[in-house]
């Protein structure tokens, strides 16, 4: 699955970043190094999450395996943004034009959306959630074994990959918002091809958005509960 990751992620990076200029496509469609050569994050976590979901339907794996990933990822990504930062105009990762007090003069004297910080203090924000929901989970595996013990918090109910969930949702949204200041061509409707990516990927994990939406049951039923009420179990 780790194999099936890599080679996954390899791939969608790369396509996804060609599907970025269909221009070049368009007049380079011979030449597959040129096409090969950009990368992106979200093609990226894409291509790696479609081959290890084939992979392990195709040996059998019904557990979820995401949740060690979730908060190296996040963090991992952040580090990253850094070098993008200082790379400056020549990694194309900054942001449109803007009279905020965020801007950055990259060099060109334009000041731009610096949307690597942008990126960096959301994925700090999101890694801190993501080890958070890490100690939820083990509270509800606690709660589920024994439930007197604590309560007055058997209200919790955090499933096993919701920590990969968490952030696949996060930073699929959040690049919707960010990709929106980037001076990326826009592929239909104003969105560019990573934004319908994300678009995409958001729908895909819909039913567990509504999931955590829904107002929580209790795990099992404890003496806090008003009369009448039922387990979830």
């Amino acid at each position: 699955m780790v194999v099936a990751a890599a080679v996954g992620g390899a791939v969608g990076s790369r396509l996804l970043a060609a599907l970025e200029q269909p221009s070049q496509i368009a007049a380079h469609w011979r030449d597959l190094l040129l096409l090969s050569g950009g990368k992106t994050i979200v093609g990226g976590l894409i291509g790696g999450l479609i081959a290890v979901e084939l992979t392990k339907r195709r040996i059998g794996v019904t557990e979820r395996t995401g949740d060690l990933f979730a908060l190296p990822l996040a963090v991992g990504i952040a580090i990253g943004r850094i070098g993008c930062f200082l790379s400056g105009l020549d990694d194309g990762t900054f942001g449109t034009p803007t009279a905020l007090w965020t801007a950055i003069d990259f060099g060109d004297g334009i000041p731009r959306h610096p949307t690597q910080l942008y990126e960096i203090a959301f994925l700090l924000v999101l890694a801190g959630c993501i080890a958070k929901l890490e100690v939820d989970e083990r509270t509800t595996k606690v709660l589920r074994q024994n439930p007197e013990r604590h309560p007055t918090e058997a209200r919790r109910d955090v499933q096993t990959g919701d920590r990969f969930r968490l952030f696949m949702i996060g930073y699929m949204a959040f690049r919707l918002l960010v990709d929106a200041i980037k001076p990326d061509p826009r592929l239909a409707w104003g969105l560019s091809s990573i934004q319908w990516a994300c678009a995409a990927m958001l729908l895909y994990y819909l039913p567990d958005i509504r999931r955590w939406l829904t107002p929580r049951r209790p795990l099992l039923a404890s003496p806090y509960d008003p009369p009448g009420s039922r387990s979830a179990c």
